[in-house]
């Protein structure tokens, strides 16, 4: 029997959904990111498949559309759910320092590390294998932070958001060095991100002015459409593509602070509000199944030999000792004492897999291991695993130290109240009592006086 037949496809495709599903409400109730399980149940499909196919097919290029893809919905994702209010300025001018100065901190170290550690490698390419591995992953943390307060959330959003992004352009800014006829400088690259804002704000206004008069109900994927075909064209023209998604995210969402006062006379109000509920919605939905995916078949294709070299064991434990040692001072810097658990959720993953296998030709070194990749991603995943465990059982804790404080103040009023209780009834009886003994002196003294005289009548 083929084991790859088109209904075997569906009915593992369909299978892996559904655990992945199953994984997200999991990973609610014990904050173990839902990724890493995937990754786990990526790397048991290896050891069945290769019971049924001695050699399993490249999926490098299946990773790398699914990861660009997955990308583009994980940040719009992100961008919808940001709201640019006045009082969010200063929230997300900090987030974007620390992500830039981590990402380039942690880039500097880790490029120091690789040129000392692997054989052949040259400065240049050590900074362009670096970069991967300092960018944050937006597609573990943002579906992880859902349990941490407000403040907290949305620090994990605008910091792994800003992140992707800088981390992307700063990786085609370095790739670029290596091929002449791309290596525009510092000037160009500048000019470069200046002409990727005016063309993601045009677009963005034309998208939405087209899209609101647009009365198909199925007009949603052909939303996304548009925004692939923008993305992809980017890439062609050496743009920065993925500011084009934030900023369509970020004026959607924010539509009256885009089009003030009388401008808002362009706008189908109610057809906006449709179109940015239902684009939630999808985005939502398909950044979960391409990401289940994309980590499944990453799982596929990891080798877990490489992870008990020593040299890669030893590279991988320094470089993920330096991303915690430059948090730890930035968020001490940014933040005050109240860094954890922020201090330990700074997982890497899906784009830097992406990046990895985006490396030019030029610039690679068949020295570097790609276990080195793997050890990072597990080891950050399962420190920020330990991070979430720990705060939610801290909070849990302190939930039950309210709820017992609350109970003994309950306990509390309730015999005070008992207590009042008594002390008004042995009030009221003495209260009675007084009363009684009043009255009975009263009688006394009348009957010790003789009769009372009879009232005077009436004159006629």
């Amino acid at each position: 029997m083929d084991i790859l037949s088109s209904f075997d496809l569906i009915i593992a495709a369909s299978v892996i959904v559904i655990i992945s599903f199953w994984f997200n409400g999991i990973s609610k109730k014990t904050n173990i990111p839902s990724v890493l399980m995937l990754i786990v149940l990526g790397i048991i499909l290896q050891y069945v498949l290769k019971i049924f196919i001695p050699r399993l097919p490249d999926f490098s290029g299946s990773l790398e559309i699914l990861g660009t893809v997955g990308l583009i919905m994980i940040v719009l994702e992100a961008a919808l759910e940001l709201e640019l209010k006045r009082d969010k300025l200063v929230p997300i001018l900090k987030s974007m320092a620390i992500a830039l100065i981590g990402l380039v901190a942690s880039a500097w170290v880790a490029a120091m590390v690789i040129y000392q550690f692997i054989p052949d490698m040259t400065m240049q390419s050590a900074w362009l294998y670096a970069t991967p591995l300092s960018i944050l992953s937006s597609a573990i943390i943002i579906p992880s932070v859902g349990g941490l307060s407000e403040a907290k959330k949305e620090f994990h959003i605008y910091e792994s958001t800003f992140s992707d992004i800088m981390g992307i352009m700063m990786f085609y800014f370095l790739a670029a060095k290596f091929d002449p006829a791309q290596d525009s400088g510092v000037a160009g690259f500048v000019g470069n991100i200046v002409l990727t804002i005016i063309i993601a704000v045009v677009a963005s206004y034309a998208i939405i002015l087209i899209f609101q008069r647009i009365k198909s109900q199925a007009k949603l994927f052909l939303l996304i459409a548009v925004l692939l075909l923008l993305y992809a064209i980017g890439k062609k023209l050496h743009l920065s593509s993925l500011i084009i998604i934030l900023i369509f995210g970020l004026i959607i969402k924010n539509i009256k602070l885009f089009f003030p006062g009388k401008t808002a006379i362009f706008l189908e109000n109610e057809r906006i509000h449709q179109i940015y509920h239902e684009l939630h919605i999808i985005t939502l939905e398909t950044a979960f199944v391409i990401r289940t995916f994309f980590f499944v078949i990453f799982g596929i294709t990891i080798v877990i030999a490489s992870l008990f070299s020593l040299n890669v064991a030893l590279v991988s434990i320094l470089i993920i000792a330096s991303i915690y040692a430059i948090r730890f001072a930035i968020l001490r810097i940014f933040v005050g004492n109240d860094i954890l658990p922020q201090l330990f959720i700074a997982p890497r993953g899906l784009i830097t897999v992406l990046l990895f296998y985006a490396i030019p030709k030029q610039a690679q070194i068949a020295t570097f291991e790609s276990g080195i990749l793997l050890f990072v991603i597990i080891a950050t995943s399962l420190i920020m695993t330990w991070a979430m465990i720990k705060d939610k059982r801290k909070m849990s804790t302190m939930l039950d130290e309210i709820d017992e404080e609350l109970m003994a103040r309950n306990k509390a009023e309730d015999t005070l109240r008992e207590k009042g209780d008594v002390e008004q009834e042995v009030l009221e009886e003495t209260e009675s009592a007084e009363a009684l003994e009043a009255r009975q002196e009263q009688d006394l003294e009348i009957d010790a006086d003789g009769e009372e005289e009879p009232p005077m009548e009436p004159l006629s």
